[in-house]
Protein backbone atom coordinates (compact mmCIF):
# COMPACT_ATOMS: atom_id res chain seq x y z
CA UNK A 1 0.00 0.00 0.00
CA UNK A 2 1.68 3.52 -0.98
CA UNK A 3 1.93 6.59 1.01
CA UNK A 4 -1.70 7.91 -0.10
CA UNK A 5 -3.73 4.66 0.64
CA UNK A 6 -2.15 4.99 4.31
CA UNK A 7 -3.21 8.31 4.12
CA UNK A 8 -6.45 7.49 3.18
CA UNK A 9 -7.12 4.28 5.77
CA UNK A 10 -5.65 6.75 8.37
CA UNK A 11 -8.60 8.97 7.85
CA UNK A 12 -10.84 6.18 7.82
CA UNK A 13 -9.95 5.48 11.70
CA UNK A 14 -9.98 9.14 12.70
CA UNK A 15 -13.51 9.41 11.50
CA UNK A 16 -14.89 6.36 13.13
CA UNK A 17 -13.18 6.44 16.54
CA UNK A 18 -13.95 7.71 19.58
CA UNK A 19 -16.39 10.75 20.39
CA UNK A 20 -17.21 11.58 16.66
CA UNK A 21 -18.29 8.03 16.32
CA UNK A 22 -20.67 8.55 19.31
CA UNK A 23 -21.86 12.46 18.55
CA UNK A 24 -22.90 11.39 14.74
CA UNK A 25 -25.38 8.68 15.92
CA UNK A 26 -27.16 11.27 18.12
CA UNK A 27 -27.65 15.00 16.61
CA UNK A 28 -28.89 17.35 15.02
CA UNK A 29 -28.08 19.10 11.60
CA UNK A 30 -27.51 22.81 11.71
CA UNK A 31 -30.59 24.07 9.87
CA UNK A 32 -33.62 26.28 10.43
CA UNK A 33 -35.87 25.01 13.13
CA UNK A 34 -33.41 21.66 14.64
CA UNK A 35 -32.76 22.05 18.05
CA UNK A 36 -29.22 21.97 18.60
CA UNK A 37 -29.08 19.31 20.69
CA UNK A 38 -31.56 15.96 20.26
CA UNK A 39 -34.19 14.64 22.58
CA UNK A 40 -37.48 14.05 24.94
CA UNK A 41 -40.44 15.64 23.13
CA UNK A 42 -43.43 13.85 24.68
CA UNK A 43 -46.03 16.28 22.67
CA UNK A 44 -45.04 15.67 18.82
CA UNK A 45 -48.18 15.54 16.88
CA UNK A 46 -49.59 13.17 14.89
CA UNK A 47 -47.16 12.00 12.30
CA UNK A 48 -43.82 13.24 14.31
CA UNK A 49 -44.47 11.25 16.88
CA UNK A 50 -42.10 8.04 16.70
CA UNK A 51 -39.53 10.68 17.68
CA UNK A 52 -41.11 11.79 20.87
CA UNK A 53 -38.35 10.12 22.66
CA UNK A 54 -35.55 11.63 21.45
CA UNK A 55 -36.15 14.22 18.78
CA UNK A 56 -34.42 17.19 17.18
CA UNK A 57 -38.06 18.79 16.47
CA UNK A 58 -39.82 20.76 18.83
CA UNK A 59 -43.85 20.26 19.93
CA UNK A 60 -44.26 23.35 17.51
CA UNK A 61 -42.01 22.37 14.46
CA UNK A 62 -43.85 19.35 14.65
CA UNK A 63 -47.81 20.73 14.26
CA UNK A 64 -46.33 23.27 11.39
CA UNK A 65 -45.14 20.35 10.13
CA UNK A 66 -48.75 19.19 9.20
CA UNK A 67 -49.99 22.44 8.46
CA UNK A 68 -51.09 23.57 4.69
CA UNK A 69 -49.79 26.92 5.17
CA UNK A 70 -46.94 26.16 7.36
CA UNK A 71 -44.34 28.98 8.49
CA UNK A 72 -41.82 26.21 8.38
CA UNK A 73 -41.11 26.76 4.59
CA UNK A 74 -43.72 29.20 2.71
CA UNK A 75 -44.23 26.45 0.31
CA UNK A 76 -47.43 26.05 -1.50
CA UNK A 77 -48.46 22.16 -1.87
CA UNK A 78 -51.11 23.13 -4.09
CA UNK A 79 -48.87 24.79 -6.90
CA UNK A 80 -49.83 22.78 -9.76
CA UNK A 81 -53.47 21.70 -8.86
CA UNK A 82 -54.67 20.71 -5.24
CA UNK A 83 -52.29 18.04 -3.58
CA UNK A 84 -54.45 14.53 -3.07
CA UNK A 85 -54.49 13.89 0.68
CA UNK A 86 -52.85 10.72 0.48
CA UNK A 87 -49.39 11.99 -1.41
CA UNK A 88 -49.50 15.11 0.87
CA UNK A 89 -49.56 12.48 4.16
CA UNK A 90 -46.39 11.49 2.16
CA UNK A 91 -44.77 14.87 2.80
CA UNK A 92 -45.93 15.28 6.07
CA UNK A 93 -43.88 12.33 6.90
CA UNK A 94 -40.80 13.36 4.87
CA UNK A 95 -41.09 16.68 7.03
CA UNK A 96 -41.31 15.05 10.15
CA UNK A 97 -38.32 12.81 9.35
CA UNK A 98 -36.77 15.82 8.34
CA UNK A 99 -36.91 18.22 11.26
CA UNK A 100 -36.79 15.59 14.21
CA UNK A 101 -34.47 12.28 13.22
CA UNK A 102 -31.38 12.34 15.58
CA UNK A 103 -30.16 9.48 13.05
CA UNK A 104 -29.08 11.19 10.01
CA UNK A 105 -25.35 12.31 11.12
CA UNK A 106 -23.60 10.12 8.29
CA UNK A 107 -25.23 11.65 5.75
CA UNK A 108 -24.86 15.25 7.25
CA UNK A 109 -22.92 17.95 5.00
CA UNK A 110 -22.10 21.20 5.42
CA UNK A 111 -23.37 23.75 3.13
CA UNK A 112 -23.29 27.65 2.55
CA UNK A 113 -27.11 28.55 2.78
CA UNK A 114 -29.05 31.46 4.48
CA UNK A 115 -31.37 29.07 6.26
CA UNK A 116 -29.40 26.64 7.23
CA UNK A 117 -25.21 25.52 7.62
CA UNK A 118 -25.97 21.68 7.02
CA UNK A 119 -27.87 19.59 4.87
CA UNK A 120 -28.29 15.57 4.12
CA UNK A 121 -27.10 14.35 1.18
CA UNK A 122 -28.28 10.40 -0.08
CA UNK A 123 -29.77 8.81 2.76
CA UNK A 124 -30.44 5.46 2.17
CA UNK A 125 -34.61 5.09 1.83
CA UNK A 126 -36.45 1.73 2.45
CA UNK A 127 -37.83 0.54 -0.75
CA UNK A 128 -41.45 0.41 1.04
CA UNK A 129 -41.05 4.25 2.22
CA UNK A 130 -40.22 5.20 -1.58
CA UNK A 131 -42.55 3.08 -3.24
CA UNK A 132 -45.46 3.91 -1.40
CA UNK A 133 -44.65 7.31 -1.43
CA UNK A 134 -44.57 7.39 -4.96
CA UNK A 135 -47.45 5.48 -5.63
CA UNK A 136 -49.84 7.95 -3.77
CA UNK A 137 -48.32 10.92 -5.39
CA UNK A 138 -47.95 9.62 -8.91
CA UNK A 139 -51.04 11.31 -10.20
CA UNK A 140 -49.95 14.67 -8.82
CA UNK A 141 -48.47 17.24 -10.06
CA UNK A 142 -45.75 19.64 -9.89
CA UNK A 143 -43.71 22.16 -11.48
CA UNK A 144 -40.16 20.90 -10.26
CA UNK A 145 -38.39 17.97 -10.42
CA UNK A 146 -35.83 20.19 -7.71
CA UNK A 147 -38.13 21.32 -5.20
CA UNK A 148 -35.02 23.11 -3.93
CA UNK A 149 -34.96 25.62 -6.78
CA UNK A 150 -36.87 27.85 -8.69
CA UNK A 151 -39.34 29.35 -6.44
CA UNK A 152 -40.39 32.52 -5.49
CA UNK A 153 -40.30 32.02 -1.59
CA UNK A 154 -41.93 35.19 -0.86
CA UNK A 155 -45.51 33.38 -2.27
CA UNK A 156 -44.04 29.92 -2.52
CA UNK A 157 -44.81 29.73 -5.81
CA UNK A 158 -43.00 28.11 -8.35
CA UNK A 159 -41.49 30.20 -10.91
CA UNK A 160 -41.97 27.28 -13.83
CA UNK A 161 -45.49 27.51 -15.55
CA UNK A 162 -45.42 23.72 -16.99
CA UNK A 163 -46.69 20.68 -14.21
CA UNK A 164 -45.49 17.47 -14.51
CA UNK A 165 -45.13 14.23 -12.63
CA UNK A 166 -42.74 12.07 -11.65
CA UNK A 167 -42.47 8.91 -13.90
CA UNK A 168 -40.90 6.60 -11.23
CA UNK A 169 -40.29 5.83 -7.51
CA UNK A 170 -36.52 6.50 -8.13
CA UNK A 171 -36.78 9.76 -10.13
CA UNK A 172 -38.92 11.12 -7.03
CA UNK A 173 -37.11 10.72 -4.27
CA UNK A 174 -33.83 11.34 -5.13
CA UNK A 175 -34.61 14.03 -7.37
CA UNK A 176 -37.33 16.35 -5.21
CA UNK A 177 -35.09 16.96 -2.30
CA UNK A 178 -31.53 17.66 -4.49
CA UNK A 179 -30.30 14.15 -3.34
CA UNK A 180 -31.49 14.35 0.18
CA UNK A 181 -32.25 10.76 -0.63
CA UNK A 182 -31.14 7.98 -2.18
CA UNK A 183 -33.12 4.84 -3.80
CA UNK A 184 -32.46 1.60 -3.02
CA UNK A 185 -34.04 -1.87 -3.48
CA UNK A 186 -33.43 -2.85 0.37
CA UNK A 187 -36.86 -3.47 2.55
CA UNK A 188 -37.19 -2.94 5.89
CA UNK A 189 -36.12 -5.47 6.99
CA UNK A 190 -33.08 -5.48 5.71
CA UNK A 191 -31.66 -3.17 8.89
CA UNK A 192 -29.62 -1.23 6.18
CA UNK A 193 -32.58 1.83 5.11
CA UNK A 194 -33.80 4.91 6.54
CA UNK A 195 -37.69 4.46 7.49
CA UNK A 196 -39.72 7.50 7.29
CA UNK A 197 -42.31 6.23 9.62
CA UNK A 198 -42.30 3.13 12.29
CA UNK A 199 -43.52 1.94 15.42
CA UNK A 200 -42.01 1.25 18.82
CA UNK A 201 -38.50 1.77 18.86
CA UNK A 202 -36.81 3.97 16.48
CA UNK A 203 -34.78 1.09 13.96
CA UNK A 204 -32.71 4.41 12.68
CA UNK A 205 -29.95 4.18 14.99
CA UNK A 206 -28.96 1.09 13.96
CA UNK A 207 -28.77 1.95 10.55
CA UNK A 208 -26.85 4.43 11.00
CA UNK A 209 -24.46 2.99 12.66
CA UNK A 210 -24.23 0.33 10.56
CA UNK A 211 -22.87 2.84 7.70
CA UNK A 212 -20.64 4.81 10.36
CA UNK A 213 -18.59 2.10 11.58
CA UNK A 214 -18.25 0.46 7.84
CA UNK A 215 -16.40 3.69 6.37
CA UNK A 216 -13.92 0.96 5.38
CA UNK A 217 -16.12 0.41 3.25
CA UNK A 218 -14.62 3.53 1.15
CA UNK A 219 -11.55 1.35 0.94
CA UNK A 220 -13.19 -0.74 -1.05
CA UNK A 221 -14.30 1.40 -3.60
CA UNK A 222 -11.51 3.82 -4.05
CA UNK A 223 -8.62 1.31 -3.66
CA UNK A 224 -9.82 -1.87 -4.38
CA UNK A 225 -11.77 -0.89 -7.54
CA UNK A 226 -15.45 -1.69 -6.81
CA UNK A 227 -18.60 -0.19 -5.75
CA UNK A 228 -21.51 -1.20 -3.82
CA UNK A 229 -24.69 1.04 -2.39
CA UNK A 230 -22.79 0.66 1.20
CA UNK A 231 -19.83 2.73 -0.28
CA UNK A 232 -21.95 5.33 -1.97
CA UNK A 233 -23.11 6.38 1.13
CA UNK A 234 -20.28 5.47 3.31
CA UNK A 235 -18.15 8.19 0.65
CA UNK A 236 -20.82 10.37 0.12
CA UNK A 237 -20.28 11.41 3.91
CA UNK A 238 -16.03 10.62 4.01
CA UNK A 239 -14.80 12.20 0.68
CA UNK A 240 -16.59 15.43 0.18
Amino acid sequence: IDIAMQVVLSLLLALTSGTLSLDTLNMCMDAKHHKTEPGPEGELYLQCSPWRDNACCTANTSVEAHEDNSYLYNFNWNHCGIMSPKCKKHFTQDACFYECSPNLGPWIQQVHQSWRKERIIDVPLCMEDCHDWWEDCKNDYTCKSNWHKGWDWSSGECKAHTCTIYPTPKSMCEQIWSSSYLYTTLPKSSGRCMQLWFTGPNPNRKVAEYYLNNAHGLYCSVIMGFWSPECVCVCVCVCT
